[in-house]
């Protein structure tokens, strides 16, 4: 009988063995398959390009890339290679994160890694400087570009507070470089010589257009018949004495048959540059004698009523920098007047109606009004549409591009310069492509946010979390009683 006993006892406890075993298996099974089913996921993300398996949420779009740069290489009839000098495992992610952007975006790009203790000779070819580690070259055919890791890594430090900002430049100089070195003809900048303008362009501005893949070439118009046929823009850089005659004829007959004239001239010693500023006299724009000196605080910067915080209006030179609030500083600038506003002329930059233009000029002595000064407002800067689709554009101040005071403006003032070369060339997609500042952006939220958040952090959310966790063992206790 007890046997008989022990026999019905050991059934449900077989039974239950059998369960069990049958539930490990499947959860064995189960997690086998899901595993499959992850490593196969896998393997298939990361066939899939960049673009598609990496997402950009930082506030500077750092990991992203621009339209600029698809349009260039969605239009390349060519292949690039662009090699990685680097060592392994000390590659920088963001740029390796960048490189596979550019890998993924056409087949004509190919990113090739060359390891200096591997290839210790291989940089030579292209520079004689020290190569950093995370530098690379950009090459097609006979053109190449050398990017060290010191033009993708930006720093600069701020003229206020003397602290070392970094922005990351990756991109504009990849793209600059393919551009480069893909295109046959590069825009023609020339640079109008003997009225005693400086023998270079201030560092930050010539970067720039290196940049930009502008070419730069000097002009005297008395050793030519014409300007150039092939000159994109002629620039008048800060000339310290007038143009002739003959070459204002031969710059305005340039400028009616098509050309671009980009004009950075500003007061002298000898006074107004009669003859250069007859060229805005065609179009009924007076320059006024002296210096502008602004008598609002709000539009003149350091205490310093010569150095002109102006007012923007909208245009496609400063419509990026009023987005971005920068603010252009234009030092030791002289006045224009628009006596026939039109259509087809724009000043974008504007003095208060508080401003006067100073007669003295260079020996002026004091900052106050004296009689025989001009009243304002005045335009500091204009662009003017022509016929035949000519253009110029036109600064007053011929130093407003000295690195100092670009410093000063936080490099708007290259920024706008660079822009009116822009609108002048016309706009290649190489061009504006602009660093990414790497500086922390900090959040700011109020007391009343804040307390909110610390009572759902603290509190709600974990107290939510322990009652789930009860409700759940309860549940399973519940179904394990019913089920005995």
């Amino acid at each position: 009988m007890k046997k008989q006993q022990n026999q019905q006892s050991s059934k449900p406890m077989e039974s239950k063995n059998r369960i069990a075993f049958r539930g490990g298996s499947y959860s064995l099974i189960m997690t086998a398959v899901v595993l499959a089913i992850a490593i196969v996921a896998n393997i298939f993300a990361s066939a899939l390009p960049a673009t598609l398996t990496k997402y950009d949420i930082s506030a500077s779009k750092l990991y992203s890339i621009t339209s600029n740069t698809k349009a260039v290489v969605n239009a390349l009839q060519q292949d690039v290679t662009i090699y990685w000098i680097v060592q392994a495992g000390k590659e920088d992610k963001v740029i390796e994160n960048l490189l596979s952007k550019y890998d993924s975006l056409s087949d004509r790009i190919h990113v090739v890694k060359k390891n200096p203790d591997i290839y210790p000779t291989f940089a030579q070819k292209y520079t004689d400087k020290t190569v950093k580690n995370n530098s690379l070259v950009v090459e097609s055919g006979e053109r190449y570009r050398y990017i060290s890791y010191d033009d993708i890594y930006l720093q600069e430090t701020t003229i206020y507070s003397y602290q070392s900002n970094t922005s990351f430049d990756g991109e504009g100089a990849i793209t600059s470089a393919i551009d480069y070195v893909v295109s046959e003809k590069l825009p023609q900048l020339y640079m109008l010589t003997g009225h005693g303008e400086p023998e270079e362009l201030p560092v930050e501005f010539r970067k720039h257009i290196e940049k930009d893949n502008i070419e730069v070439q000097t002009l005297s118009l008395p050793r030519v018949d014409a300007v150039p046929e092939d000159a994109n823009v002629v620039m008048i850089y800060a000339p310290t004495s007038d143009i002739s005659e003959e070459e204002k004829k031969m710059l305005t007959d340039y400028v009616k048959n098509g050309g671009k004239l980009l004009v950075i001239a500003g007061p002298t010693e000898e006074g107004i540059l009669k003859n250069l500023y007859s060229i805005l006299g065609d179009y009924d724009i007076e320059a006024n004698e002296g210096v502008v000196i602004e008598g609002d605080r709000e539009y003149y910067a350091f205490q310093t009523p010569l150095l002109l915080l102006p007012e923007m209006t909208s245009h496609e030179i400063t419509d990026p920098l009023i987005e971005e609030n920068y603010f252009p500083i234009m030092p030791v600038s002289l006045g224009l007047t628009i006596r026939k506003p039109s259509r087809y002329i724009n000043g974008f930059l504007e003095t208060s109606f508080s401003a006067f233009s100073k007669t003295a000029g260079f020996n002026l002595t004091t900052y106050e009004k004296e009689e025989g000064d001009i009243d304002g407002p005045f335009t500091l800067a204009v662009s003017i549409d022509t016929d035949n689709e000519g253009k110029i554009v036109w600064f007053t101040s011929s130093t407003f591009l000295d690195d100092l005071y670009n410093a000063y403006s936080s490099g708007a003032n290259v920024d706008m310069a660079m822009n009116a070369l822009s609108a002048l060339i016309g706009e290649r997609e190489a061009l504006a492509i602009r660093s990414k500042s790497l500086d922390y952006n900090y959040l700011t939220i109020s007391d009343s946010t804040s307390s909110l958040l610390k009572v759902l952090m603290i509190g709600v959310f974990p107290l939510l979390y322990l009652g789930v966790g009860i409700g759940v063992v309860w549940f399973r206790r519940r179904a394990q009683h019913e089920a005995n």
